[in-house]
């Protein structure tokens, strides 16, 4: 099958990052969607959005906001180093929709990495790692082990699951472009919660990687604080 082929690292793939921030980010209890909130003088987008370009002198970025804040993500990223390495485009009805939309703007073979945008805390070396295990395996999915204890509801019962088992998941999820867009023309199902699970729906098994606990994604004001002490002691 196609997608257990490797790419060529020494080709120089093309990279491109699909940064979703087209939330509104309500359980923050403010109107100003949580990617334009200011963490440490500086809004969360804008610290997502450095690393990325920061990663590689090549990493094209297409940024993806709700209709009626792209004029402010254009003019919040005027002055940015490496602003010419930004496209924009819209968001959709749900993620699934908005991630279409980015993908939609690719025009050659790629490794796409999928980001939440209020994920401002990833590093360089996590963006890289990604990169080269998607050349190498065709997907790279971050995720850390769970610390809380896990239960299933089935109905008003409820059972433990193996916590050692157990993984939680982050971005940016990372495919090769001839796995993720064929797969991102399936008709969107609820159960669509990520990228992953839209690939596994075509049958194509995805491949884990170590993510970072500092990977947080910001959605309750509490994160922000979080957040705020992780750039603060880094």
């Amino acid at each position: 099958m196609s997608h257990v082929h490797t790419w060529d690292l020494s080709t120089n793939p093309t990279k491109v990052a699909v940064i979703v921030a087209g939330g509104r980010g309500l359980r923050m209890g403010v109107d100003t969607p949580k990617q334009f909130l200011e963490l440490k003088g500086r809004p969360i987008l804008i610290h997502t959005l450095e690393t990325f370009l920061l990663s590689y002198p090549d990493m094209q970025i297409v940024l993806v906001l709700p209709a009626d804040h792209l004029d402010q993500g254009k003019k919040m990223t005027a002055d940015l180093p490496g602003k010419e390495r930004i496209r924009f485009t819209t968001g959709g009805e749900t993620r699934f929709h908005s991630v279409q939309n980015g993908l939609r703007t690719l025009t050659q073979p790629a490794i796409v990495f999928v980001h939440d945008a209020v994920r401002c805390l990833l590093t360089v070396s996590l963006i890289r790692r990604c990169f080269e295990q998607a050349c190498l395996l065709g997907s790279a999915i971050p995720v850390i082990p769970a610390t809380d204890s896990i239960r299933l509801m089935e109905g008003e019962q409820s059972r433990a699951l193996p916590r050692a088992q157990i993984r939680i998941v982050q971005t940016p999820q990372t495919f090769r472009s001839d796995i993720l867009l064929p797969a991102y023309e399936t008709p969107y199902r609820t159960d669509f919660t990520d990228e992953a699970s839209v690939v596994e729906h075509r049958g194509i098994p995805v491949r884990l990687i170590e993510g970072e606990e500092r990977n947080r994604k910001i959605t309750e004001p509490i994160d922000l604080l979080i957040a705020a002490e992780y750039l603060h002691t880094s």
